[in-house]
């Protein structure tokens, strides 16, 4: 692996982990594409992983680093005087009790999903289905809730949600964007939140692997590895930025048209033989 195929991951990595286009699916396409044989070693592609996850999470705390301790200060408060009383302490226990189902899916399905299902032509089969879903649903719902109408409820419903993104593909935000409209949360709100609910998974799918980053170092590509952070991280918190902008004007027909376009790419590379339909 070069630092530039690193650098380049780390912004694919991190422009797709929150726009609602699958950053899992995109970080198996693109090497796949471009014949790109990164590491062969597979723990150190988790080592990789991890770098390029934990820089998209770096990003997204800079930009929510108030909201992040202005909920851990509602939710603790709610602990200790064991009630829930205020919009700020329904939102925090909206985002712990949605972070339990994608954590347990991930748990029990994530090595099965890893070795099954990262297939190129399944990916443009979710790419497509769920960039769909996304669109016809934001057609069809009411804009009438606001942020400060989430709570515990709304919170385990798009975390059910956010346990489907676990298949490459169907895109986190993605799918818990959809599941905001489908409950009648502005565009805005719906992102904002997904946000918010993406990060504890991120933080303890990352820990997790760090535990083995640990173990095995990272295998003479510490360069690289640090060139994929940077540019997770810069651009993860560019696209946070530019999408909760973005949606409060207009709609996600451009993701849609993206989502469908990679998915007839990647149809179109395994038609014509330049790649097999599984790696």
């Amino acid at each position: 692996m070069s630092l530039l195929q690193a650098i380049v991951l780390g912004l694919t990595q991190g422009i797709t982990e929150f726009a609602p286009v699958s950053s899992s699916g995109h970080l198996i396409i693109v090497p796949w594409i471009f014949g790109w044989h990164i590491v062969r070693d597979p723990t150190l592609n988790k080592t990789f992983d991890v770098a390029l996850h934990l820089g998209t999470l770096l990003g997204a705390v800079a930009y929510f680093r108030r909201d992040i301790a202005k909920y851990l200060k509602a939710w603790t408060g709610s602990v200790a005087h064991r009630s829930m009383q205020t919009v700020d302490e329904k939102i925090a226990w909206a985002i712990v009790i949605g972070t339990i189902p994608g954590a347990a899916a991930g748990a029990l399905f994530e090595s099965v999903i890893e070795e099954k299902l990262g297939q190129p032509w399944l990916i443009a089969v979710m790419l497509a289905a769920f960039g769909v879903a996304l669109y016809a649903v934001d057609r069809a719902c009411k804009s009438d809730r606001r942020f400060d109408s989430i709570g515990p409820r709304t919170g385990l419903l798009l975390g059910v949600a956010q346990a489907l993104a676990l298949q490459p593909g169907v895109s986190r935000s993605g799918v818990t964007m959809t599941a905001g409209r489908a409950l009648g949360l502005d565009r805005e709100s719906a992102a904002r939140f997904s946000f918010l609910l993406a990060m504890p998974i991120i933080a303890g799918a990352g820990l997790m692997k760090a535990i083995d980053v640990a173990k095995s170092g990272f295998g003479g590509y510490g360069t690289e590895f640090l060139g994929g952070f940077i540019a997770s991280a810069i651009s993860g918190f560019v696209v946070i930025w530019w999408l909760l902008g973005y949606l409060r004007r207009h709609d996600y027909r451009v993701f849609l048209i993206y989502r469908l376009s990679v998915a007839v790419l990647i149809f179109g590379v395994i038609v014509t033989g330049a790649h097999s339909a599984t790696i």
